[in-house]
């Protein structure tokens, strides 16, 4: 990793069981289910890679969801909604399919149920608890020798694996931004796998807060590939006056597919009045595909 080789200093504090299933999870991985369902129409295979994979499952009956809850103003609202428009429709039933009530999919869970016989997944997770959870789950999902879960780095991991045999990849780059250091890395580590694999689709969760890191990280982003990227937040409450807290999150891709942005400007909108905790929420679509 060059300059960040000597200067990791890595925290293992962050547990995503506190917070799976909030509004950034339902972004995340609405997002994610369909770039996935997207690659599924060819017949080619891909691979799909995970940085930050967490657990892979959640028990939203646990005490680390119901300490804070967050679910209930994310993924249950949806849950409880009488009138949803197909796509998310489709998006909640799958969810639903996939794990018994109560529990929530992450994005290694999302992508093995979308994951073809021929495609294969590569999963990284640094803190020792949820890496043995995932193992477990892995295990579970009976992928074989096509899925491999290490306890490493994801940033280094990803852009060892660079490029794929197959040419073709979905990317998943999620870390916790507990440091000022993570904005760094995610556009050094964007920079360096365009170098290595210029035609991958790369999808980077970021949280929108009022620290200035936050706000300028989207223009950063832009300036890596110019013509071909796709930025969409979405906002659930207006910034606390205080500046605390997360009022919302963003993905940004690198290397979209073409029909995501018409799904989202049918669904971004249904999503934040779903969403919505105050009259502050909204919702932000930037695009730009060759």
């Amino acid at each position: 990793m060059g300059a960040f080789s000597g200067c990791l200093n890595i925290m293992l504090s962050y547990r995503h069981s506190f917070h799976a299933g909030n509004h950034a999870d339902v972004l995340k991985h609405l997002l994610l289910y369909w770039v996935l369902d997207y690659f599924n129409q060819k017949d080619k295979p891909y691979w799909y890679i995970d940085t930050h994979s967490g657990a892979g499952v959640y028990d939203l009956a646990s005490n680390e969801a119901q300490k804070v809850g967050e679910f209930r103003e994310g993924i249950a609202r949806l849950w409880c909604a009488e009138h949803l428009s197909d796509a998310l429709t489709a998006f909640v039933a799958h969810q639903q399919k996939m794990l018994p009530e109560h529990y929530y999919a992450g994005s290694p869970c999302w992508a093995q149920s979308l994951l073809r016989d021929t495609d294969k997944m590569r999963c990284f997770e640094l803190h020792q608890s949820d890496f043995s959870l995932l193992n477990q789950n892995v295990k579970e999902w009976r992928l074989g020798r096509r899925a491999v879960v290490k306890q490493e780095d994801g940033f280094a991991g990803l852009i060892a694996l660079l490029p794929p045999v197959t040419r073709r990849a979905v990317i998943l780059i999620d870390p916790p931004y507990e440091q000022k250091q993570d904005y760094v890395r995610v556009v050094y580590t964007l920079k360096e796998a365009l170098k290595r694999f210029a035609t991958g689709c790369y999808l980077l969760w970021y949280p929108c807060l009022s620290r200035t890191e936050s706000q300028k990280l989207p223009e950063q982003l832009k300036k890596l590939l110019p013509n071909n990227y796709l930025n969409a937040q979405l906002h659930v409450h207006a910034p606390r006056a205080d500046g605390f807290g997360m009022h919302g999150s963003g993905v940004f891709i690198l290397n979209p597919p073409y029909s995501l942005a018409q799904k989202l400007q049918q669904t971004l909108p249904e999503l934040t009045k779903l969403l919505a905790q105050d009259a502050g929420a909204k919702y932000v679509l930037d695009v730009q595909i060759k």
